[in-house]
């Protein structure tokens, strides 16, 4: 289990970990309406502590609450009031490097049944040890037996607490199976993504990853990489992706917060090229590394100093 850090903000305040809690009754418990976003912090060169796109990860926290309906969050907090409620968290706990900061929003009225406009919301942060969700020296992956939920059912855009039941059974079903992780597909067969990462392949020289129409997240890191790798003058390709490719892959690869930018060595008993990382892979990585440690002149943008 990943160490927890003993202050977290909530209620528009600091209070010990343990003390910060919902009702049984809560919307958010009962029916985990909930929506939440989770970023690295790191520390720089010069010795500053700075957060990843924090910027998006605010607007990912609007957007997640508009889709589902959640709409008194918005009415309360601007973007310099969350900076400030980060800045506070992480001071009181005296983070020095290296940590992941999750931020939630919960309906935490009572008994509301099941509806979500006009409802009251608490803000949480919380803080815990950066430990990666996947092996960052090669991880190996199963077909989930569970489809990804698809957009019409609960919004894959939306990070939303209740829907990662569906995250759950496909992860667990993996490491019963003796797997670190698992690969959903969608309704039609397509990948999306694992349980909690999204997922990128290379062929032929060309950058692959399922479109955002396929039933995925659309992550900040995602984002990224596409971005880097545009940068770098990678061919990039966003669309649909068959399991069968992933058999026949050079090189693939899952990035996301937890999981930072983990290479995949096999899937489904198939060994992934000649299971070890392989230049794009190598090369993406160690510029996303450098990206998040706020170390890149040229990405200077996408960290916010914290301290």
């Amino acid at each position: 289990m990943a160490h927890l850090y003993e202050q977290a903000y909530f209620d528009n305040g600091l209070r010990p970990i343990g003390e910060a809690q919902l009702s049984i009754a809560s919307s958010a418990v009962l029916y985990g309406l909930s929506v939440y976003t989770v970023f690295p912090v790191h520390t720089n060169k010069a010795g500053q502590l700075v957060a990843f796109r924090l910027p998006e990860h605010f607007e990912r926290l609007i957007n997640s609450a508009r889709i589902i309906g959640i709409d008194t969050f918005e009415q309360n907090w601007t973007a310099k009031k969350f900076l400030e409620a980060i800045k506070l968290v992480v001071t009181a706990n005296d983070v020095k490097d290296k940590a992941f900061v999750r931020v939630t929003v919960h309906v935490d009225e009572l008994v509301p049944g099941t509806r979500s406009r006009g409802l009251n919301t608490v803000l949480s942060i919380f803080i815990y040890e950066a430990v990666p969700i996947l092996p960052q020296t090669g991880a190996r992956l199963k077909t989930s037996v569970w489809r990804r939920i698809p957009d019409y059912a609960i919004p894959s855009r939306a990070k939303v607490n209740g829907a990662y039941v569906n995250s759950v059974l496909a992860k667990q079903d993996a490491i019963d199976s003796g797997y670190d992780d698992c690969v959903f597909l969608d309704a039609a067969g397509h990948v999306c993504e694992l349980s909690a990462a999204n997922i990128f392949l290379v062929r032929n020289n060309t950058l692959i990853t399922p479109g955002a129409t396929s039933d995925l997240l659309e992550g900040i890191n995602r984002r990224t990489i596409l971005e880097l790798a545009s940068d770098i003058g990678l061919k990039v390709v966003e669309r649909d992706v068959d399991l069968t490719e992933l058999y026949i892959a050079d090189e693939i690869f899952a990035c996301g917060t937890s999981a930072y930018l983990a290479p995949i060595f096999e899937i489904d008993a198939r060994r992934v090229g000649d299971k070890t990382i392989g230049p794009v892979t190598k090369q993406l990585s160690d510029r996303y590394f450098k990206i998040l440690h706020g170390d890149d002149a040229k990405y200077q943008h996408y960290v916010t100093i914290l301290g």
